[in-house]
């Protein structure tokens, strides 16, 4: 309670300082849309304490019509400036804890399945789970067109890099809101950039997706075109990924580190990446939640299909990054399959759940695949034992159904919630008549 109450007095400090107007309550739906409620500062104190109300009917999976009152509880230690907003009409966001009437914590709440998991972590082994994902996404000149804004290519400084202006000016935003970036470049595919987050625990980093999805539209929109993760919104060229750097801390001590150990993997580490592999299959719908994840999810591309590890090979599921001396708490595994379109609360609930389902089991590691994944054949893969992820949302939804990691991992409501949500937008892409299928039939059936 004294930590909130420090927070508290932190937050109308700042509201004061900075002659605050107006707050943003911010909040995501099950599928990772983010959501807002405004209120005025006069508000504020009444937000702390119990909570601002909405519909939560109105809400994708939150809350049927006879259980509909909501409240949003705001979270003081994420209050920022929102900084491109005009300096005479100061606005903040928090993000917050959807609550139900009572006071107790709404199970439809994403930011609270990995909170829950995250404390589930902490009592039983004392770990804290940090991650460092790398988002992918397109400049496009407008929502309406594959238009590109360059032709340039992985890691180009040149002329064509029309986005180097929009990115400085992205990092610069997400700077003044306290998100630390380690680096960005242009990627493979034309008018496509990345921009890479600084680790840190799960639930920051996950306000910091949320977050950092917003900050690029928006400085793209400011600047007139349009940004998009969408995972494969060009055909022909590689889609946008979400690799994920994860690791388990205890205090200060990275446990994935063991210096004597080959490729300086602890037992920790190599049993936490077998359960990453192990059940990568039942959690993907979770970390490409959307019909046209699977559009990049196809071999070549450099999309991760094959469920191997290596620590060079960038065609396999999990990389391990090579060790440099000194650098003992950058020791992690780097999961590739997921898109940066997810939802990262319970994304990064069912990795965590899937890895520490080897260490609980512990399971062993299988021999890495230091060979170009994609080049073997059927009958090679075959042989080594090399299995795929499943090829749609509709084969991924299948298997989470049979997925008690995940049910445990995302808690009922989600979990129905969501599975529901998946299968109504399959049925709606499965009866829609494709550009492709007018041109391949119309003309010779």
């Amino acid at each position: 309670m004294e930590k909130e109450a420090i927070g508290k007095e932190r937050v109308f400090e700042a509201v004061e300082k900075y002659d605050v107007n107006f707050i943003g309550l911010w909040f995501t739906d099950i599928l990772g849309n983010l959501k807002s409620v405004g209120i005025a500062i006069s508000e504020l104190e009444t937000a702390f304490d119990e909570g601002m109300g909405f519909d939560g009917s109105s809400i994708k999976g939150f809350a049927r019509i006879d259980e509909s009152d909501m409240l949003a509880k705001p979270d003081p230690a994420t209050f920022q400036i929102i900084p491109w907003r005009p300096k005479e009409d100061v606005v903040a966001r928090m993000f917050c804890d959807v609550l139900q009437p009572d006071g107790s914590h709404y199970e439809g709440d994403p930011r609270y399945v990995l909170k829950r998991n995250l404390e589930k972590l902490r009592e039983e082994y004392g770990y804290t789970f940090y991650v460092g994902p790398e988002l992918e996404y397109f400049y496009l000149r407008n929502d309406k067109s594959l238009e590109v804004l360059d032709e340039g290519g992985y890691f180009d400084l040149t002329t064509l890099d029309a986005g180097s202006d929009l990115r400085r000016e992205t990092i610069s935003m997400l700077g003044a809101m306290g998100i630390k970036v380690e680096a960005s470049h242009h990627e493979v595919s034309p008018s496509q950039h990345e921009i890479d987050l600084r680790y840190t625990d799960a639930l920051t980093m996950a306000d910091q997706v949320m977050t950092y999805r917003f900050v690029v539209k928006e400085v793209a929109q400011q600047r007139g075109c349009y940004a998009t993760f969408m995972p494969k919104p060009i055909f022909g060229v590689n889609g946008s990924g979400m690799h994920v750097h994860q690791s388990l801390f205890k205090g200060t001590r990275n446990t994935f580190f063991e210096p004597d150990e080959e490729y300086h993997l602890s037992e920790v580490a190599k049993q936490y990446t077998a359960g990453l592999l192990r059940h990568a299959p039942e959690i993907t719908s979770v970390t490409n939640q959307w019909i046209n994840s699977y559009k990049r999810l196809v071999p070549g591309y450099e999309a991760p299909v094959y469920i191997t590890w290596a620590r060079r090979n960038r065609s396999t599921l999990v990389r391990i990054p090579m060790y440099k001396p000194g650098k003992e708490e950058a020791t992690r595994v780097e999961f590739r399959s997921p898109d940066p379109a997810c939802n990262p609360y319970l994304a990064f609930s069912v990795m965590l759940a899937a890895g520490m389902a080897g260490v609980k089991n512990r399971y062993e590691l299988p021999p890495p695949t230091e060979k170009d994944v994609y080049r073997m054949s059927d009958e090679e893969r075959a042989r080594e034992g090399i299995k795929t992820l499943p090829g749609s949302l509709i084969e991924a939804i299948a298997l989470t159904e049979k997925s008690e990691l995940v049910r445990e991992a995302l808690g009922e409501h989600i979990y129905r919630n969501f599975i529901t949500s998946k299968k109504v937008e399959w049925d709606r892409y499965r009866v829609n008549v494709t550009e492709w299928e007018l041109k391949e039939y119309l003309s010779v059936l």
